[in-house]
């Protein structure tokens, strides 16, 4: 049996698993939606109603580390939305992993915009870690009775919407977890001003915009795990805005295989791959959604997400080749190795793939076989039958146009010139009525 359209198959999968082996998805968390109580503190830039504060979170295969979030000239780090994001001007930060703990019960300040890698407060006294909020395990520090109450010291304090949108309040689960172990080596470019160290971004409050754009900004440490031991979870991005978010991530993610630990960044686009580098579809937001059942010819590994009714064309292994005996019009996926040809049909039946070129009232010999200067084609057929012929090289290029031979009912011998051939494998395909026949023969000096 050939098994070589199953290896096919087998390298599709093996390829997707690949690509996407290190993350396992991207997590989009709807973490809190502002109120009118929350728009009452005017400490700095006030706070709309109805902003959403989503916390993005990469989630990767136990065992891996993230080491950074960039933008390079071929895969730009891209944070957009259709309205302006929101930051804090009283304690917020553009790094996570400054925010004074103490301070996330301030006003708004919990509801910042920043990037990370994993840690969401300072080091000391502890440093409090990203988890979405269904796994944190101790509680809330920020929201209600946590909070200062803002500018207009609200006696319930702010951040206390219980919002079904939201999942879980703020008030009841913040989304701060510890872990014993915290990353180092922290460092940043493109985003602070080289000579001021103040931020004009999206993630700093010196100026509003929509868009983070870069092809060559970054956030790094020495590497960061999820909080929790059952899971790999790593909290990337906290962003406040009224509009639609939209963004594209590239992640550097360290790999131990047992043996040795190397650095694999994963893209979020695959138009330029250079060495080290594997596209991840989970890095784009909104996922693109598709056909992701590689058994269809709608098949992308681009596709992050499933749409099952994108699958349409089932993928057909089959020979397309016009001058095999036996050509497939229903195919769609070409696979060479099936294809057979007379006296050859890659260690197959010949007789049982294409039976039709020894049917019983229809003969077709070439002699002699290697020829020379002329090879006889002799058939014999039991009714009238309209006859042709043409030539092909062994590239399946034809060397002859269509020869009629007229009408044939009996046996015809027919003398071909071959002398003006070039030494080597020709294929003859004979026109019967519509019915195709073919052998193949060689030509020597």
């Amino acid at each position: 049996m050939n098994l070589k359209p199953y290896f096919i198959f087998l390298f599709l999968i093996v390829y997707c698993l690949k690509i996407n082996a290190q993350i396992e998805k991207v997590i989009v968390e709807t973490y809190y939606i502002s109120d009118s109580l929350d728009a009452t503190d005017v400490t700095g830039i006030p706070l709309p109603k109805g902003s959403t504060t989503y916390r993005i979170f990469i989630d990767l295969k136990a065992g891996s580390k993230l080491k950074k979030i960039y933008g390079s000239e071929f895969h730009p780090i891209k944070i957009m939305s259709t309205d302006t994001f929101w930051n804090n001007t009283d304690n917020g930060q553009s790094f996570a992993y400054l925010i004074n703990k103490n301070r996330l019960g301030d006003n708004t300040v919990a509801l910042d915009s920043w990037i990370t890698l994993g840690q969401a407060t300072k080091l000391t006294p502890i440093p409090y870690f990203g988890v979405p909020k269904v796994n944190d395990r101790d509680g809330s520090i920020v929201g209600g009775a946590n909070n200062d109450g803002g500018s207009e010291a609200i006696p319930e304090g702010l951040l206390t919407n219980n919002n079904a949108q939201i999942g879980i309040a703020l008030t009841e689960k913040d989304g701060l977890d510890t872990m014993t172990i915290s990353p180092e080596n922290w460092s940043s470019y493109g985003i602070l001003d080289e000579s001021t160290n103040e931020d004009s971004t999206i993630f700093g409050s010196l100026k509003r915009g929509v868009n983070f754009i870069s092809y060559n900004a970054g956030i790094q440490n020495s590497g960061v795990t999820g909080v929790l031991p059952d899971s790999n979870q790593v909290l990337v991005a906290q962003l406040t805005t009224k509009g639609t978010l939209t963004f594209e991530l590239n992640a550097e993610i360290e790999i131990f295989d047992g043996i040795i630990t190397k650095t694999v960044k994963y893209v979020s686009n695959s138009d330029t791959l250079f060495a080290g580098e594997e596209f991840s579809p989970f890095l784009k937001y909104p996922l693109i959604c598709g056909c992701k059942d590689p058994n269809y010819a709608e098949y992308n590994v681009e596709f992050g997400c499933s749409e099952p009714s994108a699958c349409v064309t089932p993928i057909l292994l089959g020979c397309m080749d016009t001058a095999a005996c036996n050509f497939d019009r229903k195919a769609n996926l070409h696979v060479p190795s099936l294809c057979c040809y007379p006296g050859y049909c890659n260690d197959r039946d010949l007789s049982a793939v294409c039976p039709e070129l020894t049917i019983g009232t229809f003969q077709f010999f070439l002699y002699p076989n290697p020829a020379n200067e002329f090879i006889k084609l002799k058939f014999t057929t039991t009714t009238d039958k309209q006859a042709s012929y043409i030539i092909y090289n062994s590239d399946g290029t034809a060397i002859t146009s269509e020869v009629s031979l007229g009408v044939v009912n009996g046996t015809i011998v027919e003398d071909i010139k071959i002398q003006d051939l070039n030494n080597g494998i020709y294929l003859m395909k004979i026109n019967i009525d519509g019915s195709y026949f073919q052998k193949s023969f060689s030509k020597y000096q």
